[in-house]
């Protein structure tokens, strides 16, 4: 029985009329198979770079992302969470520069969150390392562990910074702070062991540097 006020548009009919069309027409805006690669690359979900500069006309979905992470509406928190994963999705790309700029504004929201402030400040510290920034990394990861004093990340990423500007006392020290609550951390150990070898060679260096001076 057919329902009263139902028009013909209301049916299924609509869509079989577009199948039908969509046999016989073809879809104006379909990638073609010479730039799909292309235009693949505009959609955020399968971007494999993220572009320098943003532009609403050529990355409109990416432009609608950004405004989101920067909608200031939202509570500081989320702008933070949201800040930290555009700096996740730099980091991966190697792009350590941005990355850095991204956790540094999500620091900036100042959020309630110690342990999402703990989480920014190392991988900001993570970008600076491979940057070679060992003192602003060194900085970060001590700023992280001030927060939040067990935290494995810091600890290692510190002993890793000192490791790197010499400071191999300090480098043990970091290892043993961080090896009183990860008792049974390879890495730190491993780290520990080198700081203590480099130390041992330097002590040893220094003796040597001082006898021929004697002579």
């Amino acid at each position: 029985m057919e329902t009263k006020g139902r028009t013909h548009s209301d049916s299924d009919d609509g869509m079989d009329e577009f199948m039908d069309k969509f046999k016989t027409q073809r879809y104006k805006n379909a990638f073609s198979e010479n730039d799909w690669e292309q235009e693949f690359n505009k959609i955020p979900m399968f971007m494999k770079t993220a572009p320098e500069e943003i532009d609403p006309k050529n990355y409109p979905e990416l432009a609608c992302l950004q405004s989101i992470i920067h909608d200031d509406d939202r509570s500081p928190e989320e702008q933070a969470k949201s800040l930290k994963d555009e700096g996740n999705a730099f980091f991966k790309e190697k792009n350590y520069k941005k990355a850095i700029v991204s956790y540094t504004g999500a620091l900036k929201k100042k959020c309630g969150d110690q342990e999402l402030n703990a989480v920014l400040l190392t991988n900001r510290a993570a970008s600076h390392f491979h940057l070679g920034n060992m003192r602003s990394a060194l900085n970060d990861a001590a700023a992280a562990k001030k927060i939040k004093p067990g935290h494995l990340k810091a600890l290692i990423r510190g002993a890793q910074c000192c490791i790197e500007l010499h400071n191999f006392s300090e480098a043990i020290q970091w290892c043993d702070e961080g090896l009183k609550e990860h008792t049974t951390n390879e890495k730190l150990r491993e780290l520990r062991a080198t700081a203590d070898k480099h130390k041992r060679a330097a002590e040893r260096d220094a003796r040597k540097a001082k006898v021929k001076q004697k002579k």
